[in-house]
């Protein structure tokens, strides 16, 4: 799926960079193939395209003064609206052309993060419910680039077939290859899936599971938000402990994303430090990585596909691949494929 050839998908809000990244000036973005540039205004974050319209030099490569963006070729400097509010070599009064502006993009601050919808949204930024409950403690786990597609990265997310295999190292078992089955339940924008799986439980996941025994088991009331949002809901029946990951795979352009990441659990410091649940996660992130970046980029939405030819059931990718189809056709819009025979 070429995510930059679908219009409608530049109508979702996208997670894009801590805010606390834009603490040291401007800060590049290329979102659906958009270069964007990131900075703090006044009143909060602002997205600007990443264009001066003097010279098109990067406004990134500039500065931000009393929370406006100054570029850094000849000065001119631009606030929230993308309008350029001084151009240093007119004379005094002299007006500034009504024309002088770059696209300024929807840009809120949540969780955290800089989110960002390129169109008019569709829906707002996903409902985390355990950001509000005093509850759950947040923890910034990490963003990054990955050489996948979101789709490719959703489909795994709801993947139980790939747990015995990909994550053998540490919390799947190879002795048991047959996939938890799912409890789905569609809703307006993605779906819901609960089922049970069990794990292997090595010292190195006693604290994490909340429990020392060889095996458990994970409760998991998983949710994927359209487009590319997903909630890993993952419960320890035998300690109650709560494990519970968010993922914005936010479209770079085809073949990339910056997966951000967080992670709510219910127990404390003491119980459970920040870096030893940053230490477990850290190698089985990786392994998805790695398996993922070894595939073809351009998952492809097709709706007639009943089973993957690797798994016994694959209802999440089905529905998943269902809803994005019907999203597209709802617009107006074709799905949008890799050339035959183009490089990868």
């Amino acid at each position: 799926m070429l995510v930059t050839q679908q219009p409608v998908l530049r109508r979702f809000w996208y997670a894009l960079a801590p805010v606390t990244a834009l603490a040291d000036g401007p800060h590049p973005f290329t979102l659906l193939g958009e270069r964007l540039v990131l900075f703090m205004g006044n009143q909060g974050p602002v997205a600007l395209a990443d264009r001066c319209c003097h010279r098109t030099a990067q406004l990134s490569k500039g500065w931000v003064e009393d929370g406006q963006i100054v570029c850094g070729y000849h000065g001119w400097r631009y606030d929230k609206s993308g309008a350029c509010v001084c151009i240093p070599q007119l004379a005094d009064n002299a007006p500034i052309p009504n024309g002088a502006r770059v696209p300024a993009y929807r840009c809120e601050e949540k969780y955290g993060y800089v989110w960002v919808c390129l169109g008019e949204p569709l829906q707002g930024i996903p409902d985390f419910e355990e950001d509000s409950s005093p509850a759950y403690r947040r923890i910034f786990q990490f963003y990054e680039r990955w050489n996948t597609s979101p789709l490719r990265f959703m489909e795994n997310s709801f993947d139980n077939s790939h747990f015995s295999f990909v994550h053998k190292a540490n919390f799947g078992m190879l002795n048991q290859p047959q996939p938890s089955s799912y409890q789905l339940q569609q809703t307006e924008w993605g779906f819901e899936a609960e089922t049970v799986v069990p794990i292997n439980n090595p010292p190195a996941g006693h604290r994490i599971t909340g429990t020392d025994t060889p095996t458990t088991t994970r409760h998991l009331f998983n949710r994927w938000y359209l487009p590319f949002v997903r909630r890993f809901g993952c419960t320890y029946p035998d300690s109650g402990v709560h494990h519970i990951i968010y993922n914005c795979a936010t479209p770079i352009d085809d073949k990339h994303i910056q997966l951000v990441q967080w992670l709510y659990r219910n127990d404390s410091e003491a119980a459970c430090s920040t870096e030893e649940l940053i230490a477990w996660d850290a190698p089985i992130t990786r392994e998805d990585q790695d398996i993922l970046e070894a595939t073809d980029y351009d998952a492809c939405v097709d709706t007639r596909r009943r089973v993957e030819f690797h798994m016994v059931s694959d209802k999440p990718g089905l529905i998943m691949r269902k809803m994005l189809f019907e999203l597209l056709q709802a617009h107006g819009e074709e799905e949008q494929f890799r050339p035959a025979g183009a490089a990868l």
